[in-house]
């Protein structure tokens, strides 16, 4: 009996290859298109110590379709699992997330004609859940004994399933040559100071990090990347002791993390601030109340490290400019961020830091 291959199956599987490469090809063609449709996001000036010759800028990511920074995130994770040919046509896609990153993959899968599937505990609001199903994906609720990143690649383990793993294959699936550090640098072209001093941001899986550090070095700008961390997570202590670190997670959802995740990468950040939830908070609220910015706590965070860093300036008499994100809306957070009860329950008290501050934005007033 001949052991040569029999033609009608070498026939088929050069159709099925083909078919394959020609979905793939239509795939990347919508998700280039839907980039295009939805432009780039505007970048925000703060009106505090400008006077005092800083200045603060701040992307408005939550102006995404799905409303968040985590939107070029899911982009580039549907790019790069269709470009290795891991996401095919039937293919259902799974990720462990209770947050933005499950809302914006579950976008993206819909676009692209896929299920989709997000792993979450089962303390997960149900906002959020609205959110991911919204977009047509399917919630898989975990409880306390397992951990959601174990059960999204068991489910993954299935035929035509893929998990796409944000914390593994961030910083790697990011364009960070033609990503978001460049375009912070374009927008800032015509400003005063168009080479910042400081870029600001937290740490969720550590993609943007990794993608902006990275940038800073190609351009070989002056400009140093400030990582700013939750209390709770892992980040902080695993890069100033280079090495593994563990904590206990974060409340201020999007940044912060138990473990440090394999797309942190520590190298290519020159300062890290480990900032209280209580200032997340007081500075994510001080921030409607004065700029009219509704945000959430990420943001509270990144901007407490982007006043810190200003106060520091002005005081050595610097000026420049500092840039940092709004990760995603406050609206996300009514009932939690936003809720005195809510801070109550949690044993939060902002009121020391916004007393503090008023007491800044005081004294930058009278400076002018």
């Amino acid at each position: 009996m001949s052991s040569m291959p029999d033609a009608a199956a070498m026939a088929e599987d050069r159709f099925s290859d083909a078919a394959d490469r020609d979905w793939s090809r239509e795939a990347l063609a919508r998700l280039t298109a839907d980039a295009a449709r939805t432009g780039e996001t505007n970048l925000l000036k703060l009106n505090i110590f400008s006077s005092s010759g800083v200045d603060i800028y701040l992307k408005d990511e939550s102006t995404h379709p799905t409303g968040s920074l985590k939107h070029r995130l899911a982009h580039s994770l549907f790019v790069y699992g269709i470009c290795n040919g891991w996401i095919r046509e039937g293919t259902t896609v799974v990720e462990s997330s209770s947050g933005s990153t499950a809302v914006s993959e579950a976008y993206f899968a819909r676009l692209l004609g896929l299920s989709y599937v997000a792993v979450v505990p089962k303390s997960t609001s149900l906002s959020k859940v609205r959110l991911i199903e919204q977009f047509g994906g399917v919630c898989h609720l975990v409880g306390d004994g397992r951990h959601p990143t174990a059960v999204a690649a068991e489910i993954a383990q299935r035929p035509n399933h893929h998990f796409i793993d944000q914390f593994t294959y961030a910083e790697r699936a990011t364009d960070w040559r033609n990503g978001l550090g460049a375009i912070i640098l374009e927008q800032l072209g015509h400003e005063r100071y168009p080479t910042p001093e400081w870029v600001v941001l937290g740490a969720g899986t550590g993609g943007t990090s990794a993608s902006i550090g990275r940038y800073i070095r190609f351009r070989g700008v002056p400009t140093r990347l400030a990582v700013v961390d939750p209390e709770g997570s892992a980040y902080f202590d695993g890069w100033k002791h280079s090495g593994c670190a563990v904590g206990r997670g974060s409340r201020i959802e999007g940044i912060g993390r138990p473990t440090v995740e394999p797309s942190f990468i520590g190298s290519v950040v020159d300062r890290m601030m480990r900032v209280p939830d209580a200032a997340s908070i007081a500075t994510m609220r001080w921030l409607d109340e004065e700029a009219g910015i509704t945000a959430g706590g990420s943001t509270g965070t990144n901007v407490w490290g982007c006043l810190r860093l200003a106060a520091e300036m002005v005081s050595a008499g610097r000026s420049g400019s500092i840039v940092s994100l709004i990760c995603d809306s406050g609206r996300r957070y009514a009932n939690t961020y936003y809720d005195d009860d809510w801070l109550a329950q949690e044993g939060i008290d902002i009121s020391g830091v916004q007393d503090d501050l008023h007491a800044l934005l005081a004294h930058d007033k009278h400076s002018v």
